[in-house]
Parts: structure tokens; C-alpha cells; sequence
């Protein structure tokens, strides 16, 4: 096991630095001039060029991205050129948001998807099923904009029972009133994933009621609750710890979206608004702890798979 998480931990070194180079690329040859955001109305030509010697703008790609390589492993990742604040520490304020309603849209999803997926497998191609299917095939496909206005409208408008925007009420202090900004976000982000999560837990369902040991466990006088509870789920619910890992992207993905349609002040608003006012840097830390996250999440999915299910080897080492 040291040996396998070793050998993951080297090999998230070079996809970070291909995936550092190549958003640093993407951002050099954007349309537009990192300059302008310096030039004051007063400046001469003279003092332009001197800016842009002195920003490194002269350098080429390779020596921009080696020096703000260099800022990085010291832990600067520079400035905003809009509010001219540190970058990390604009990250560092808006992660714990972002990871906060990503947890909890994952585990709404696993917590819903079992029992749904389950019912779907076991009664396979009854009406139980196709509605089940039907609200899957409806989770895929509706977009995720879409749903949250329609819950806006449907629970904060129209019921009232919900708040439509932010992450506070003004003047409240308290964990309960971020739950309740936290419940539309967190069902809109965690819509397509439950849906995904769904379908997958109901073909495995399918699957291992085929296999011999069922057949022998109700020989043997094991109820069929027994049999689904005892053995079945465990098989069925293993892959899942991958599923979840791969579909991370999603999660972080639709950050962008959720956190806007409902001024969620994580970092997929803080992404958006660098986006749209080409702040470079601030998107490449954006990118870059997007990247992380990612990374850090199958990583944690590799390990959990290799400890609960010792039959698999890893490069020669017992998981």
C-alpha cells in the first residue's frame, strides 16, 4: 500500500505541471493585453515600455511560465489585477464554500442514489422501476441552470420556504441558516450525479441477483432482505468509490453554474468574475486549485477502493 500511494502521489506531479503549462498557454494567447489593466491615462510610450520590462510581458511563453513557476512553489500566486489582493488568499476565503456545498451535494447523492437504485434492481422492468428510470433519465438531462431557476421560483417565490441567493442572512450568525442557503445549491449540483450514481447502483443490482451466491444464500432459508442487505449492496456499492472519484469533474464543473445561479460566494463565482474581467492570475490559481481538487479526489478514491476490497493488488502491495 506505501508503495502504491507513492507511485500516485509522483504521478500527480507531472499532470499538475501539464495542466499549469498548457492553462498558462491558453492564457498567453487569449485576445487582449495583460498592460492595459496598468496604463494610467498619463503615461508616455517611454513609461509603457518600461511597465511591460518590468511586468516580464517581453518574455517568452517558456520564461513567464518558469518564473511564475518559481513564485509558486513559495507560495505567491500573485495578484489580482482587479483588486490588486493576493490571489491565495482570495482562494483561501472562498474554498471552504466550495468544498463545503461539494461534500454535501456528493453525499446527498450517494444517500438518495442507494435506496433508489436498489428499489430499481429489484424490481426490474416494473412500474417501480420505469418511474425511477424516468426521474434518472430526467436528472441526466436537465440543465443545471435551469433546474435551480425553477426551484427559485418554485420554492423561494412562489413558497417561500427557502432563500434564493447567498450563503448568509444578513445579521444571522449561525450553521442552521447556512444549511438552509446550502439546501437548493446543493440538490441542483448534486442532481446529475444522484442520477448517474442511480442507474449504475440498479445494473449492479441486476447483476449480482444473478450470481450463484444468491441462489445458494435462499437455499439455505436467507430472506431476500437478508440476501439485499447482507451481500448484495456490499457488491454493488464498491465501484461506486470510483464513480464517485471520476465524476468529481462534474461536481467542480458545475461549481460554476450552481454558484452563480444562486450567488454562492465560492470558487466558482470568484472563476467566473476572473473570467469575465480576463483576470489572468486569479484564473490560473482558480484553475490550478481546481486541478487539486480533482487530483486529490481520486486519489482518496484509489485508496478507499484498495481498502475495501483487499483482493485488489497495486503494484505488487496489498490494498
Amino acid at each position: 500500500m506505501g508503495k502504491f500511494i507513492l507511485k500516485r502521489l509522483l504521478q500527480m506531479i507531472p499532470v499538475a505541471m501539464l495542466v499549469a503549462f498548457f492553462s498558462f498557454a491558453i492564457i498567453e494567447i487569449a485576445p487582449g493585453d495583460v498592460l492595459m489593466h496598468y496604463i494610467r491615462p498619463n503615461m508616455t510610450n517611454e513609461e509603457i515600455e518600461e511597465l511591460r520590462e518590468e511586468l516580464g510581458l517581453n518574455d517568452g511563453i517558456v520564461e513567464k511560465f518558469v518564473g511564475w513557476g518559481k513564485n509558486v512553489l513559495q507560495g505567491n500566486l500573485g495578484y489580482s489585477l482587479i483588486n490588486h489582493r493576493s490571489v491565495a488568499a482570495q482562494i483561501q476565503e472562498r474554498i471552504p464554500a466550495t468544498v463545503g456545498l461539494m461534500g454535501a451535494s456528493l453525499v446527498l447523492s450517494i444517500v438518495v442514489s442507494i435506496p433508489l437504485g436498489l428499489l430499481s434492481g429489484v424490481y426490474k422492468n416494473r412500474w417501480v422501476d420505469q418511474l425511477i428510470s424516468a426521474i434518472s433519465y430526467v436528472g441526466i438531462s436537465v440543465p443545471s441552470f435551469w433546474l435551480g431557476i425553477v426551484l427559485i421560483i418554485v420554492f423561494s417565490l412562489k413558497l417561500g420556504l427557502l432563500p434564493s441567493m447567498g450563503m448568509r442572512t444578513v445579521g444571522v450568525d449561525s450553521a442552521w441558516d447556512v444549511i438552509v442557503h446550502g439546501i437548493l445549491p446543493a440538490i441542483v449540483l448534486s442532481a446529475g450525479n444522484t442520477a448517474v450514481f442511480t442507474r449504475y447502483i440498479r445494473a449492479s443490482t441486476i447483476s449480482e441477483l444473478e450470481e450463484e451466491y444468491v441462489d445458494t444464500a435462499k437455499s439455505k432459508g436467507a430472506s431476500s432482505r437478508r440476501i439485499l442487505c447482507g451481500h448484495v449492496i456490499k457488491n454493488c456499492l464498491l465501484p461506486i468509490i470510483t464513480l464517485v472519484g471520476m465524476n468529481l469533474s462534474h461536481l467542480v464543473v458545475g461549481s460554476f453554474i450552481v454558484e452563480s445561479v444562486f450567488s454562492w460566494p465560492g470558487m466558482g463565482t470568484l472563476g467566473m468574475s476572473a473570467i469575465n474581467a480576463r483576470d489572468y492570475p486569479v484564473i490560473m490559481g482558480f484553475t490550478m486549485m481546481s486541478c487539486i481538487i480533482l487530483m486529490l479526489g481520486n486519489f482518496i478514491a484509489d485508496i478507499l477502493y484498495g481498502f475495501c476490497d483487499p483482493r485488489i493488488q497495486q503494484g505488487g502491495d496489498r490494498q
